[in-house]
């Protein structure tokens, strides 16, 4: 028996009986041989810590573009920290906590440049129907590798799709992605904003800290503790209606007073305007794509493969891009 193959049995003799078992999944699309060191869903962990893509997020925005000070999170930070939820939540359920690795690991693949600004613009100069969840399937399906993809199984790819707002994952395990997303980023953008001084502990509502927790550690270990507590041995995944409910209005709360924060979304206009102007640009100079860009031009509309480039950036290359196209050089007597 292969290590791969101890993995399933151990599953089937350890998991819930509301796991998803790594032997009934529906595949890739296209066949490889398995591995006999790991189970499926490890593969695709793998492959997408290998990916171009996963390691981008360190320079794409989370809430706060391009922060100087360091300790303010990052696409990447984020992703890592939706991760560790995910597994704990998973492990304490008994699900299958490698199909919750992959699926938090690659749920922001196909994030924008300037975190939901950037998505915002895709939307005005794309089409209305963008979303990033829907990018990340495409990233991880048409994008990486050169265009061949990463080839993933259907469920790490279903918790990737279904990962935010209302959907709801064909898993068990990619629901707790689902989540782990919220409970992740609730928590760290009051951090962040409390470290750029766009809100104070005190401005949260008393009854919302009352239920929840004062500190950042204390409110997610509660809505873990909640999940976990809500959901052992269920055939679903959801906090108690108490810590639900506060966790809702923390949420909206957040909403009002941080994500249209005119401190916080001081630049967003830029960032539209910016990523509206290199949009534009490479719809009519598509040559001057990279080639793994300029690949799917013979099949679809280049407003499509444009997306997939402009989406594809970091802050920072679509702010230096921006310069080189548009900002003059300093002009230097050759001496």
């Amino acid at each position: 028996m292969s290590v791969a193959e101890m993995f399933c049995d151990r599953e089937k003799s350890v998991l819930s009986k509301y796991a998803f078992l790594t032997a009934n999944s529906k595949g890739r699309e296209k066949y490889c041989e398995p591995c006999p060191n790991r189970t499926e869903f490890q593969r695709d962990r793998d492959r997408i810590l290998h990916s171009k893509s996963f390691r981008r997020l360190m320079h794409k925005t989370q809430v706060f573009f391009f922060p100087q000070d360091e300790h303010f999170r990052t696409r990447m930070t984020h992703t890592l920290e939706v991760t560790q939820i995910a597994r704990i939540i998973a492990r304490a359920l008994r699900l299958n906590e490698d199909l919750c690795e992959a699926g938090a690991l690659g749920h922001d693949l196909g994030h924008t440049p300037f975190g939901h600004t950037g998505e915002k613009a895709m939307q005005i100069f794309y089409s209305p129907d963008f979303r990033h969840y829907k990018q990340s399937i495409r990233v991880v399906e048409k994008l990486e590798k050169d265009g061949a993809g990463l080839n993933l199984t259907y469920e790490v790819k279903d918790a990737i799709l279904n990962h935010s707002g209302d959907n709801e994952a064909s898993t068990l395990e990619g629901r707790i992605v689902n989540l782990a997303d919220r409970i992740a980023y609730i928590n760290h953008d009051i951090d962040d904003a409390i470290r750029g001084g766009v809100l104070s502990l005190d401005d949260i509502p008393k009854e919302i800290i009352k239920t929840l927790g004062k500190g950042h550690g204390e409110r997610i270990n509660n809505m873990v503790s909640s999940v976990i507590l809500e959901s052992t041995d269920k055939n679903y995944i959801r906090m108690s209606n108490e810590i639900g409910q506060a966790t809702s209005e923390l949420r909206s709360f957040l909403f009002e007073n941080v994500y249209h924060n005119k401190i916080a979304k001081a630049e967003e206009d830029k960032a539209i305007e910016m990523l509206r102007i290199l949009f534009e640009y490479f719809v009519k100079h598509p040559e001057e794509m990279p080639a793994i860009y300029r690949k799917n031009l013979e099949n679809e509309p280049v407003e499509r493969c444009v997306c997939d480039y402009v989406s594809s950036m970091t802050d920072r290359y679509a702010i230096d891009l921006f310069r080189e196209l548009y900002v003059p050089a300093m002009w230097r007597r050759q001496l």
